[in-house]
């Protein structure tokens, strides 16, 4: 598998990354830690680098879990990426977010017994803290960077005007945030800003959450956060959506590919600054998403991919107005 670096001076990583937030528990219904380890090492074994996580998934056990699959392998051989900041309470609801510096350190030091580690590759806020100045909150991480506890610094969620405060602060090696055919609202000003400063992006949610496979929860299925709150697959939306991904079938049916191993293709090709995170839980997703990496797409596959999964045809924002009103990155482009 091929690599990239990370921003100007960043991190050398694997084309395809893996995010393991569905592999906590309460995220996508119950984990399965045997075959997440099993996940984890198989990315690993096919040349998968980094690896995505956060603080606030499972409150601690995602870390765990990442501490458990690697702490046999060389670290140095790993790229680790933490977002924190995510406030949580026993009930597992949320509490907003905090990027104060003391509170920046604090929950690194957490991160890191967590993680059985000395040092996070990539930091970064999981959200914009409105009350705190974003120089601050790169600040701390800057501190921590001299320290020795941080290698980069990252950015998630946030628009333009935030993302040039924060690289005056401290050089930012990349941006995540969700990029997908169903999600393209980046592309008009963020995209640009980021490849002005040389800044990459990290692309969460390029299958949508697994919709742009087809393979769905079923309705009223219970810890699912798709199932609870995620607009694209309530009653009426789905049923639309799931339209757009046969006809993405369909395309990939005559190009021999699955129509989850054309998304991820599709956003491989919209740049080499850009490194998709793939979700897989199960090794046969792993297998799945690595597949797209053989794919051959050219000008008229991709023009006919884009086509079938045109915006106006989207049911459903990606968050629902709650959550969508607190990303910086869609309410202060």
């Amino acid at each position: 598998m091929h690599t990239t670096t990370l921003g100007r001076n960043g991190p050398a990583v694997s084309a395809l990354g893996l995010g393991c937030m569905g592999m906590s528990p309460g995220i996508y219904g119950p984990a399965d830690d045997a075959e997440s380890l099993a996940t984890i090492h198989a990315a690993l074994e096919a040349g998968v680098t980094l690896i995505d996580t956060g603080d606030f998934y499972g409150m601690g056990h995602n870390e765990m879990l990442i501490r458990d699959a690697i702490k046999e392998r060389p670290r140095k051989d790993i790229i680790i990426s933490v977002k924190f900041g995510a406030l949580r309470d026993p009930a597992n609801g949320w509490g907003g977010n905090d990027g104060r510096p003391q509170a920046v350190k604090n929950f690194l030091a957490y991160t890191l017994r967590r993680l059985g580690t000395d040092y996070v590759d990539i930091y970064r806020p999981a959200r914009l803290d409105p009350a705190v100045p974003i120089e601050d909150t790169v600040g701390a991480i800057a501190d921590m960077v001299r320290a020795g506890y941080v290698r980069h610094i990252g950015l998630s969620e946030v628009g333009v005007d935030t993302i040039r405060r924060a690289h005056a602060e401290h050089p930012i090696a990349d941006l995540q945030i969700e990029y997908s055919l169903m999600s393209r609202g980046i592309e008009s000003v963020i995209l640009p800003a980021l490849r002005e400063r040389g800044i990459s992006l990290t692309a969460y949610g390029v299958l949508s959450r697994g919709l742009l496979s087809g393979r769905v929860p079923a309705a009223g299925t219970q810890g699912d956060i798709r199932v609870e709150r995620m607009p694209r697959f309530k009653p009426g939306n789905l049923e639309k959506n799931l339209t757009v991904v046969e006809t993405l079938r369909q395309i990939g049916g005559e190009l021999r590919a699955t129509p989850a191993q054309l998304a991820v293709a599709w956003v491989c090709s919209r740049g080499t600054d850009i490194v998709p995170l793939i979700g897989a839980r199960r090794r046969d997703q792993l297998d799945e998403a690595l597949g797209s990496l053989n794919l051959c797409l050219d000008a008229d596959d991709l023009e006919r991919i884009e086509a079938a999964v045109s915006q106006e045809r989207i049911a459903g924002m990606r968050y629902d107005p709650t959550q969508m009103a607190h990303l910086d990155s869609e309410v202060n482009l």
